[in-house]
């Protein structure tokens, strides 16, 4: 029996959320512990998926008009 990703299929390998890497000093790079210096979406054979090195993208929230929060029509 083939056992599901835990945190699904359409995650492409990228040395920005390996945990191999750390983010560098110069926000452009990505220290690998394998590789050295090398670009966040570079991805070797040894890529280790770590979601808590992934950064979410922000949600776009709705503009809401003070009306929407009155209690008269």
């Amino acid at each position: 029996m083939f056992r599901k990703p835990p945190y699904g299929s359409k995650i492409s390998p990228a040395c920005a959320y390996c945990a191999h890497g750390c983010p560098a000093a110069d926000q452009k790079m990505v220290l690998c512990r394998n590789r050295g210096v090398v670009s966040p979406y570079f991805a070797c054979r040894r890529f280790r998926y770590d979601p808590l090195m992934r950064v979410p993208h922000r949600q776009v929230l709705p503009h809401y008009d003070p009306k929407d929060f009155s209690l008269e029509d």
